[in-house]
């Protein structure tokens, strides 16, 4: 075996195994002793309900152990593999690097349809496990991309509220989606009020507007549309909307929808899958 070749390997587990031999002789010798021998020797004065220490010294065995697992492992971190030596994991995190840079050079500029041809693949890989192949919300578990909103999911967040991952407030300390106006709080309207919101929203604020509405229109906009990015577009979907919930997460009917933000996409993709929801309901 090539391991075998490997002289740093054949020490490390000579060492290793020497250890676990004189750990499994010296455990044996010491409970065959408990079996005869009685407690001898000078108490140290410190009682634990009523059961006394002796002052005996550290048993030879024990000793030699414990200074011989500190010797390997000193050994097989500075001089077997050194903690600064070549590392796989590195080597492999550096090329990630420097391929997430040439991937942003060359897609920098990227026009709609290449976006949304990319988005489609970043989609079925990262989304569609919750949000179907088709985006359809896998028949009411998640999110359907075919409609700006249900009248049930508008409900819910009338009723809940809107927070990244529950009630997590993120690091920029805006809340929910990193909008200005912040976290939208439960409650806004209820019963019938909240029912005839829901519907109007969900039909695309088509038509005349309930009289709760105006309280949403105070954040929204009489037109839906985020008052100029303040405040979440709840009238059709945009770049913005899509990449925030991407980079912070959101709390849905269903469970709390995990933040995109740690490396798993870049900003390129998320502006690919954007890209493609936003053509999933045209």
């Amino acid at each position: 075996m090539k391991w075998f070749n490997d002289n740093v390997n054949v020490l490390a587990l000579i060492g290793a195994a020497v250890i676990i031999i004189m750990t499994v002789f010296v455990a044996g010798k010491y409970i065959r002793q408990m079996k005869t021998d009685k407690s001898t020797g000078e108490l140290t004065g410190d009682y634990w309900d009523g059961i006394g220490e002796y002052n005996n010294p550290v048993p030879t065995g024990w000793g030699l152990i414990f200074v011989g697992t500190i010797v390997w492992f000193m050994w097989y971190m500075f001089m077997g593999y050194p903690v600064w030596s070549f590392s796989q994991l590195g080597q492999w995190n550096e090329e990630q690097q420097t391929y997430n840079a040439m991937f942003k050079k060359k897609w920098a500029n990227a026009d709609k349809e290449t976006l949304k041809n990319m988005g489609e693949g970043v989609f079925i890989n990262n989304c569609a496990p919750c949000h179907g192949v088709l985006g359809n919300g896998s028949n009411g578990k998640a999110q359907d991309f075919r409609h700006r909103f249900a009248e049930n999911q508008v409900l819910d967040i009338i009723n809940r509220g809107s927070a990244a991952l529950g009630d997590k407030k993120v690091g920029d300390g805006k809340g929910q989606l990193g909008y200005a106006l912040g976290e939208m709080p439960a409650g806004m309207a209820s019963g019938d009020s909240a029912k005839a919101i829901a519907k109007y929203v969900a039909n695309g604020l088509q038509g005349k507007a309930p009289a709760g509405f105006a309280a949403c229109a105070g954040c929204h906009g009489a037109d839906g549309k985020g008052n100029g990015g303040t405040a979440p577009n709840i009238k059709e979907y945009d770049m913005t909307l899509v990449m925030n919930v991407l980079h912070y997460g959101k709390k849905g009917v269903i469970g709390a929808m995990p933040s995109f933000n740690t490396g798993r996409l870049s900003d390129i993709k998320k502006k690919a899958v954007a890209t493609y929801v936003d053509s999933i309901g045209r």
